[in-house]
């Protein structure tokens, strides 16, 4: 894994993307990337952002030679790291210089404990054992993952995997590091100390950081943001002014932050708006509050009329408890009804008990004790292809769920077990691709799409067979 030196140049940008354009192989309508120009200087933190499908995970496998070298398809223009053209690179020996966090984190975990993922990298640059050591001494103490150096991988928490994920990127010792949408199966507390990590090491290392997200909320701990949308660059500007731009982030399908929206309703001049809290209230916290009473009343009223227009109870639960087989007792007693119509969001902690609660709605999970009813029938009673007649579920991580080789056949899958006639399945899948923006996409290979193309396409499979409760796992 020796790596080609020639044209490598520290004092040189960290990042130059010249006319970059990219076809996946199996793509059959218009470009994952357009003509993207870019030059990112060192040390500058970057927020890459953009909806599902934008080339924001494309660019990310450009930066270390994934594309061309593993991923095939029509490749031009000219990428640059510190001078080194990752394309004519192998990938393993750009390591050296530019770390990818996948967004798929445990995709990218594979040893059977912390110490050896962190060394996996150094051990194969033929680090001396001393030297790795002391490599893994300082990333478990950067991650803060130390005392937990002898832990399988499995048995850490969502946040510990993304942090083991990222120290054992920064064993290598790059110069750039890239995280593609490094917090999406997280809980808040786990998505700001990821955010924290990031910040520190920016500040601490003095590493030039790419972070792809697709929300608002941390985007102000950045240098510069860019914002990519159908494999183009829309916007390249400083935080401070990009996001003011509210009707371009929700033009787009992105939450725009909710303080500089509130303050544009208000008619406060763009220029003017503030950005965060604090800043709302230094710059208008003298102003009157005026409520309204009858437009809260009227707001009661529409809740309690909502409410009353609920059908019969269509799911329940009656003092359920659940202990998975290594005695950890996660459930302890649950009872809730839900009613037809109802639109309920389930929340928690990472590691709560939300994902076990709901995988006993359509028989996933048996109770070890209690019962879970679902249209009057007994769940556990009957078999999970019964109740996912009844409940539609859509995991966490899609690719646990898809299977087949076209989206056409994955959505289509559960209505020709249940032998709908084929002019009707046609005509149901048609509809629950258009539902999730995605018609015209049924003969792409699943895996062909993003992380949250492929989401839709098991939210469409749900859809699809219309059930009568649809559940989606932290969607």
């Amino acid at each position: 894994m020796r790596l080609n030196t020639d044209g490598y140049d520290e004092h040189k940008p960290a990042v130059v993307i010249n006319n970059l354009a990219f076809r996946y192989k199996t793509q059959t309508q218009g470009q994952a990337l357009q003509k993207i120009n870019l030059q990112i200087a060192q040390g500058e933190f970057v927020m890459v952002m953009g909806p599902s499908g934008a080339g924001k995970s494309t660019l990310a496998h450009c930066l270390n030679g994934e594309i061309p070298n593993f991923i095939r398809g029509q490749y031009e223009g000219k990428v640059e790291i510190f001078g080194l053209n990752p394309a004519k690179q192998k990938v393993s020996a750009m390591a050296r210089v530019i770390g990818l966090v996948f967004q798929d984190f445990e995709a990218q975990l594979f040893s059977t404990n912390t110490r050896l993922e962190i060394v996996f990298g150094p051990e194969n640059f033929k680090v001396p054992r001393g030297e790795m050591e002391k490599i893994i001494a300082e990333v478990v103490q950067l991650v803060n993952l130390d005392g937990l150096e002898d832990r399988q991988p499995a048995t850490l928490s969502g946040g510990q995997k993304q942090r083991l994920a990222i120290g054992s990127v920064l064993a290598t010792r790059p110069k750039v590091i890239c995280m593609d949408e490094p917090t999406t199966d997280l809980d808040p507390l786990g998505k700001a100390g990821i955010f924290q990590l990031a910040k520190e090491l920016h500040r601490d290392k003095k590493l030039t950081l790419l972070v792809i997200e697709h929300e608002t909320e941390e985007a102000l701990s950045a240098d510069r943001i860019i914002i990519l949308d159908k494999g183009r660059v829309l916007a390249d500007d400083k935080p401070a002014r990009l996001l003011k731009e509210v009707e371009l982030f929700a033009g787009i399908g992105i939450m725009p932050l909710q303080i500089p929206s509130y303050f544009l309703r208000l008619g406060i001049p763009r220029e003017a708006l503030p950005l965060t809290p604090r800043e709302g209230w230094e710059k208008f916290g003298a102003l009157p509050l005026a409520i309204d009473e009858r437009k809260y009343r009227s707001l009661e009223e529409q809740d309690q009329a909502r409410a009353e227009r609920y059908g019969e109870i269509i799911l329940s639960a009656r003092g359920l408890q659940y202990v998975y087989p290594g005695g950890a007792k996660v459930l302890k007693g649950i009872d809730l009804d839900i009613r037809q119509g109802d639109f309920m969001a389930v929340l928690g902690r990472n590691g709560s008990g939300k994902t076990t609660l709901v995988k006993h709605f359509n028989g996933l999970l048996k109770p070890t004790a209690g019962k879970v009813a679902v249209c009057g029938r007994d769940v556990a009673a009957g078999t999970v292809f019964e109740a996912g007649k009844e409940v539609g579920y859509v995991f966490q991580n899609p690719d646990h769920q898809i299977f087949s080789d076209t989206v056409y056949d994955e959505v289509a899958f559960s209505l020709q077990m249940r032998g709908f006639p084929q002019s009707e399945i046609k005509e149901l899948v048609e509809d629950a691709l258009r539902a999730v923006d995605l018609e015209g996409s049924g003969q792409q290979d699943p895996f062909s799409l993003t992380k949250g193309e492929r989401q839709r396409v098991a939210v469409a499979a749900v859809l699809a067979a219309k059930p009568q409760v649809i559940i989606l796992d932290e969607p």
